[in-house]
């Protein structure tokens, strides 16, 4: 099964809403491959034991895992963290996020500058590369298990829009331009 993605329309509803145009104009995921995000679907019933993501571990240096439980109930100043997460902006490092449970969105903007709107689901794991505009928030389950992968010691430093200036935001906009042709390392 495939992660669903769309671009966004421009209703400034409740932001747990799909917000799909219409008609729907989906994403293909070599569209999100050729933006530097990276996807696969795993078996979220036996991560510990899941050779296919101590594989992508491996790989990528991911030597450092916590998990995310976000739901009203579990967080403090919950309304609040999610007002957080959903200000749009960058990370100097990957954002790694594999969901276990319920669902989410991650929107991130494409090079025209409109948003995508990914829905992940149990399953799906997705990178999103150092530097990309985007942003989070739950769907109207309002529930999420997430499994945080990072390089070494967990960072997780937010620059909000505009950072066009952040040494990551402009790697990221060169790598752009560089990655016509790339084949994907990711389902």
């Amino acid at each position: 099964m495939a992660i669903e993605a769309w671009f966004t329309d421009e209703r400034n509803e409740d932001q747990r809403f799909p917000h799909q145009r219409k008609p729907n104009e989906p994403v293909s995921l070599d569209h999100l491959a050729e933006l530097g995000v990276l996807y696969w679907h795993l078996n979220p019933k036996d991560y510990e034991n899941d050779e296919e993501l101590k594989k992508i571990r491996e790989a990528r240096g991911y030597n450092y895992m916590d998990m995310l439980d976000l739901r009203p109930e579990n967080v403090a100043n919950f309304e609040e963290k999610l007002r957080n997460f959903y200000t749009e902006h960058i990370h100097a490092d990957e954002e790694i996020r594999y969901c276990l449970e319920g669902s989410a969105y991650f929107d991130v903007r494409d090079k025209e500058d409109r948003w995508i709107r990914i829905w992940i689901k149990a399953g799906d794991l997705i990178i999103l590369p150092a530097g990309i505009y985007h942003r989070f928030t739950l769907d109207t389950s309002y529930y999420v298990r997430l499994m945080r992968l990072f390089v070494g010691e967990p960072v997780w430093t937010a620059y909000n829009r505009p950072q066009d200036d952040h040494p990551a935001r402009e790697e990221y906009v060169k790598s752009l331009t560089e990655r016509v042709g790339v084949p994907l390392a990711a389902n």
